[in-house]
Formats: C-alpha cells, sequence, structure tokens
C-alpha cells in the first residue's frame, strides 16, 4: 500500500480523530482551523487513501465481563506456506483473538486473546488452538494488570 502524503492539516485532523471519533465535522473543523466544508473534503480524502481504516467504539472488557487477557506465544512444527497459511485462516474466525502477528524470535505467532476467565481459557486452548494442524507449543502469558492501551499512532 502506498504511503500517504500528509500536511499539518492533515495531521491535526488525524490526531484529533484519534482521540475522538464521534467529534462532528464543525467541531474538527474549528480544532484544526479550516471551513467545514474544507475539513469535510479533507476527511474523505483520507478516508479514500487508506490513512482513516474505519471508526469504533472502544469497550470495556471488564464490565463485559471479558477480564482476562492473555499473549500466547504460538510455535508451529513446520515453516511452509500452506501450514502459516491454515492457521492464519482459522485465527481469523476466532473472536477471542484480537490480535495476531507473525513474528521473529522464539515463537512464529503473538495472540491478543480476551476471555472471561481462566476455565474459559483453558477451553480455548483445547478446543480450538490445541485442535489445528501443525501446532508445536503455546505458551501463556497473562496480563496483570493494563499500563498502555492505545490503537492512537504518533503523527
Amino acid at each position: 500500500m502506498k504511503q500517504v502524503e500528509l500536511d499539518s492539516f492533515d495531521r491535526r485532523i488525524l490526531d484529533h480523530l484519534q482521540q475522538d471519533g464521534r467529534i462532528s465535522n464543525q467541531q474538527l473543523a474549528e480544532q484544526v482551523g479550516l471551513s467545514p466544508a474544507a475539513c469535510w473534503r479533507r476527511v474523505r480524502a483520507l478516508e479514500e487513501k487508506g490513512a482513516i481504516e474505519g471508526y469504533a467504539a472502544r469497550l470495556n472488557p471488564q464490565v463485559l465481563g471479558q477480564a482476562l487477557s492473555v499473549f500466547a506465544l504460538v510455535s508451529l512444527q513446520r515453516h511452509n506456506i500452506d501450514s502459516t497459511a491454515e492457521f492464519e485462516q482459522q485465527v481469523m474466525t476466532y473472536p477471542e483473538v484480537l490480535q495476531c502477528f507473525a513474528v521473529t524470535g522464539n515463537a512464529d505467532f503473538v495472540l491478543r486473546i480476551v476471555v472471561p476467565d481462566m476455565p474459559s481459557y483453558d477451553r480455548f486452548l483445547n478446543e480450538k488452538i490445541f485442535t489445528l494442524q501443525g501446532i508445536a507449543q503455546v505458551h501463556s502469558n497473562f496480563a496483570l494488570r493494563e499500563i498502555k492501551n492505545t490503537q492512537n499512532l504518533p503523527l
């Protein structure tokens, strides 16, 4: 994907939208120093270029009963396109997996998983991860507390 050139107005727009995706165009325009029409055109252009992928509400996992956050380091037995593609396709279907990264180092993938509690994680491992072909090992790290959790990019 081609990198987008950003001027100072684009950066300010993106920064404000990262802080509050529900801000009105009128308020956003005032914050960044543009007319509402010019601001709207820039936001649309940033969306069309892919700089803005979408808008979402941030949910509180504890309030919603998803208090256990786990980082699972998964190693595969084989490292070929078929085995990794199959693993990636299956992981994409698991709603408990919020993020999945292919990584270098001691594991092949790092998964960020949220579940209600330890028995739920045990079921997730036994019914989903351990049933996949080619899993060599899984190391689980449990979050004790959250220090920082943001999706905001430094602009």
